[in-house]
C-alpha cells in the first residue's frame, strides 16, 4: 500500500477534510480530547427542526483522528438528532474503509464528539 497503513479513503478525507472549520452562531458545540495521544476535536453542529442542518470541525491530531472527524461529518449531516447519537465508532472504521488497529481510538473521538454536543443542545433547550 502506497499510503503505509492507510487506505485511499482515509487518505482522501486527511487530504481533503470535508466541513473543516466553525460555525459562528453555532445551535452546539462541543470538544473532545483524548488523554492518551493528545488528539482534540471541536464540533459545530446548527440543528433546525431536532435535525442536523450544518456540521463544522476542527480537528487537533494524526491523519486517522482528521479523517475521522471529517467522514463523520459527512455522516451525520442532515440526519436527525436520534440518528446522529446512533452512529458509533464501529460505523465511522466502516465508511473509512478500515483504520489500523493503533489508530481505532481516533474513531471514539468524533463518536464521542457528536454525542456531547448534541447532549449539550438538549440541555439547553430543556
Amino acid at each position: 500500500m502506497a499510503n503505509g497503513p492507510y487506505n485511499d479513503v482515509v487518505m482522501d478525507h486527511f487530504m481533503n477534510p470535508r466541513n473543516i472549520g466553525e460555525i459562528e452562531d453555532a445551535d452546539a458545540v462541543a470538544e473532545v480530547g483524548n488523554d492518551v495521544c493528545g488528539d482534540t476535536m471541536k464540533i459545530y453542529l446548527k440543528i433546525e427542526d431536532n435535525r442536523i442542518m450544518d456540521v463544522k470541525f476542527k480537528t487537533f491530531g494524526c491523519g486517522a483522528a482528521i479523517a475521522s472527524s471529517s467522514i463523520t461529518t459527512e455522516m451525520i449531516k442532515g440526519k436527525t438528532l436520534d440518528e446522529a447519537l446512533e452512529i458509533t465508532n464501529k460505523q465511522v472504521i466502516e465508511a473509512l474503509g478500515g483504520l489500523p488497529p493503533a489508530k481505532e481510538h481516533c474513531s471514539v473521538l468524533a463518536e464521542q464528539a457528536i454525542k456531547v454536543a448534541i447532549e449539550d443542545y438538549l440541555k439547553k433547550r430543556r
